[in-house]
């Protein structure tokens, strides 16, 4: 729970924060398969997220830089595409960088960031707040996978989700088709979709990407055993697994893991987990896409493509998505 209520009157804190037993359960399910896996969500508590702002200033990490290029390049046209005055929604938030490469040009009638780590999110909301006297901030703490928005009354107007940084990659694509067929729910018939997506490129620079030499990514990855132990009462120990991170031809995918060092045994809820020495336990993909597939995919999910925006080496890509 947040310390303190917001002191701003332009910014409103609504906590629906998911209740742990909701997590322990999926956290031990997802520990339990063949190949264990832990829902990337769980990377973003207070250092989590602290770890993702470093990782997007690192010089091999060319996302966020590049994104934030075609943003500031584009700003105008994108507003054109968004509409002054609209009610501008952000899953997943974090430090809501992005979205002030835009607010000046778009004027939203209100900005909704949706974030799962409650303290970040209301400290980013604040410094946003005094950041733009002029907007009105509700930031909502959920999951946004949840239906936080059939139990909040957002401001009026036409809606616009905001998803930038390739989060979308993260899903496997039937999901990432159903993650924005549900995202119709939430805009209606007139309102649109503003989301960026990774492009494919070298396996060179997206290895590099996800293994800076500093260490980062490394920490980071680690880091999501912390929100295990906390949510889940489990007792992994950093030093007992290492970072592993590689694109995957087929798939067309970055993958993440943790590698056991050695045989082991966790506790979990109250259950025991076995990892034998290798064994990976998969933290995260990345999917890159070319230009059709995303168009297929977002066709699928039932929008049409209004406009793409794309930095000069086709690294990354923006769209803008209405409902068909």
């Amino acid at each position: 729970m947040p310390a303190a209520a917001p002191k701003l009157d332009n910014v409103v804190f609504e906590d629906q924060q998911p209740d742990h037993s909701e997590s322990r359960a999926e956290l031990l399910a997802g520990l339990q398969l063949p190949q264990k896996k832990i829902n990337p969500k769980y990377f973003y508590d207070a250092r989590g997220s602290e770890l993702f702002e470093q990782i997007t200033e690192l010089r091999e990490y060319y996302p966020t830089r590049t994104e934030i290029g075609i943003l500031k390049r584009h700003a105008n046209d994108i507003a054109r595409h968004c509409d002054r005055d609209c009610v501008l929604i952000e899953p997943g938030s974090g430090s809501s960088e992005k979205v002030r490469l835009l607010l000046d040009a778009i004027r939203p009638a209100a900005y909704v960031p949706v974030d799962i780590s409650a303290d970040f999110l209301q400290e980013s909301a604040l410094k946003l707040g005094r950041e733009f006297p002029w907007l009105r901030v509700h930031a909502i703490c959920a999951d946004f996978a949840d239906q936080w928005q059939a139990r909040t009354d957002l401001p009026e107007g036409r809606r616009v989700v905001f998803y930038p940084g390739s989060t979308i990659g993260n899903m496997e694509p039937p999901e990432a088709t159903a993650f924005l067929s549900g995202l119709r729910e939430w805009i209606g018939s007139d309102g649109g979709v503003l989301v960026g997506v990774d492009l494919h490129k070298s396996e060179k620079i997206l290895n590099a990407a996800y293994n800076d030499a500093q260490g980062v990514t490394a920490e980071f990855n680690l880091n999501i055993l912390n929100s295990v132990n906390r949510l889940a009462d489990a007792d992994f120990r950093h030093r007992n697994f290492s970072h592993r991170a590689f694109y995957n031809r087929d798939l067309k995918r970055i993958e993440m893991h943790l590698v056991s060092k050695e045989s082991q045994t966790v506790r979990v809820n109250g259950s025991s987990i076995r990892f034998d020495k290798g064994e990976t336990l998969h933290t995260e993909n990345s999917y890159k896409y070319s230009l059709q597939d995303f168009t297929d995919l977002s066709q699928a999910a039932g929008f049409t493509l209004q406009k793409s925006w794309l930095d000069e080496k086709n690294l990354f890509s923006v769209h803008y998505l209405s409902a068909a």
